[in-house]
């Protein structure tokens, strides 16, 4: 996730939804008292070597430290984190001033989720002998896609967030939200997270009627509010 202060926006990061590539292409414009959380170490070398910003001014203070922090820290060298890559517009409004969650552009992705459980599916499957999908279905993996989505950009079930992008229409979105923010020049994605599906099968040739069924329940408030089909 990202806080801009040079650009009065907070970027909430939903998983499935490029949003590695919109942070990173974000990251070109970031100045130093600007947070920018970690990426894996293969998406920062992405980073680094576009020559933009990396993961700076996310670790949590000392004095916000308890004894079992205080103890990971000269035992084991693991510092807290004041913000995350996956942080909730909860707990992000709860790390910041009044001031800065009010007037701040705040702005997520979202992406169909059944296009978007299928990306997913592939993502934590990327050995064979895969499970099935409806084995899959019945995993931890759609009330962790739902956590890392409609989760972190809702309070209370109410959305939190200024704008919510479509993925299926990603770079309109960004440059109506760029030219209101002031950036420069347009954002350009890198592909990232990409070379771990090989079939780019529709999930409409993917799932039966069913499983669409059963995806769709879940993520029925998505679907209402970007008026998805499925």
């Amino acid at each position: 996730m990202i806080i801009s202060h040079k650009y009065k926006f907070i970027f909430i990061k939903t998983a499935k939804t490029a949003g590695t590539s919109v942070e990173i292409a974000l990251s070109k414009f970031l100045g130093p008292d600007d947070v920018i959380t970690p990426l894996t170490p293969q998406d920062e070398k992405i980073r680094q070597d576009l020559g933009f910003r990396g993961a700076q001014n996310y670790l949590a203070p000392f004095w916000s430290y308890n004894s079992r922090g205080i103890a990971d820290l000269l035992l084991r060298g693991k510092k807290k984190k004041r913000f995350n890559n996956h942080i909730s517009a909860r707990k992000v409004k709860g790390h910041v001033s009044k001031h800065i969650w009010d007037n701040y552009y705040k702005f997520c992705l979202e992406r169909n989720p059944l296009d978007r459980f299928i990306s997913m599916y592939y993502w934590r499957c990327q050995s064979e002998p895969r499970p099935s999908i409806s084995e899959f279905i019945e995993s931890d993996a759609i009330s962790a896609l739902k956590q890392k989505g409609f989760g972190l950009y809702t309070i209370d079930g109410m959305i939190a967030v200024d704008k919510v992008c479509r993925f299926e229409s990603l770079s309109e979105e960004l440059e109506t939200i760029r030219v209101q923010l002031g950036i420069p020049a347009p954002l350009e994605l890198p592909h990232t997270k990409s070379g771990h599906r090989k079939d780019k099968q529709n999930y409409r040739d993917m799932l039966n009627k069913d499983q669409r069924n059963r995806i769709a329940k879940i993520f029925s408030e998505e679907i209402e509010l970007l008026k998805y089909e499925y």
